[in-house]
């Protein structure tokens, strides 16, 4: 209380002046409309710039739990997608059933939590294993593109051979035109992956689609996997294409596995098949 005292002892003027200047202020600004207007406009200024703050603030705390939530949205219209879906066909006409399409792709939503991008053989891992219906040798996909193949599963963890691995071959087509080729990467460039095995007499120009064939049990046909940026013959007559990759693989951070729900019948019908022919 002293030290108080003896504050405004020494600072009397001071404080005097500021008084002062604050009721005249405020005669200034409750006589005047000009002044009471401009009074108003800086405070709801300063106003909406603190709310603005404390906004993103409170955005920045729940964006964890947003995008999980945007995720599994994005996962109910995949599942939702025609894409997702297969016509029923005479063949099915022992199987009874109620509607003429089957769902062949189910898309289940998962978290990156490690990556890597530096090395010839990278991997990566993901927050769903088996108890979420993981299983290997199942698509990876990013909303920009393709990422990899599930290669290890645990009860609640996995592993991704992703396209930025020397051993992994992609069955890939030109969007526009239908030819396909094995797309691969070659260990340098994260951002670019190479398109073989082109017949010469394609047509093709910079910035065709690449996309995925289709011509697997894992991956479904029309994952966008990148562009052209250029091309030459090698190897005699097959045309090698640059691929700029669609997905960026130094920002990934959220994934969907593609399960095929129709995967063992087709490969049992292609066992069956090669055997008669043994």
């Amino acid at each position: 209380m002293q030290n108080l005292i003896r504050f405004i002892q020494n600072n009397h003027f001071f404080i005097l002046f500021i008084f002062f200047e604050i009721v005249a202020l405020t005669l200034v600004f409750q006589n005047n409309n000009y002044q009471k207007t401009l009074a108003f406009n800086i405070s709801r200024n300063i106003s909406g710039y603190i709310d603005s703050r404390i906004f993103s603030f409170r955005q920045y705390l729940y964006l964890s739990e947003t995008n999980q939530a945007l995720a599994e949205e994005n996962t109910r219209l995949r599942n939702s997608l025609i894409s997702s879906y297969k016509q029923r066909t005479a063949a099915d006409r022992n199987v009874e059933f109620d509607s003429a399409w089957v769902q062949q792709y189910n898309f289940i939503p998962a978290k990156v939590i490690s990556n890597s991008v530096n090395k010839q053989n990278n991997f990566i891992s993901i927050d769903k294993g088996s108890i979420h219906g993981v299983e290997p040798d199942m698509a990876v996909i990013s909303h920009d593109g393709i990422v990899g193949i599930i290669t290890g599963v645990s009860g609640h963890f996995s592993t991704i051979i992703p396209l930025l691995n020397i051993d992994l071959r992609i069955s890939s087509k030109i969007k526009n035109t239908g030819y396909f080729g094995s797309l691969h990467w070659n260990g340098n460039d994260p951002r670019i992956a190479l398109l073989h095995e082109l017949p010469h007499h394609v047509t093709m120009n910079a910035g065709d689609t690449i996309i995925t064939s289709g011509y697997s049990a894992i991956f479904p046909e029309g994952i966008m996997i990148g562009t052209i940026s250029d091309y030459e013959i090698r190897g005699g007559n097959f045309y090698t294409a640059v691929v700029d990759l669609s997905t960026d693989f130094n920002k990934l951070n959220q994934v969907y596995v593609i399960e095929n729900l129709l995967r063992e019948e087709l490969l049992e019908l292609e066992l069956q098949t090669t055997e008669s022919y043994d």
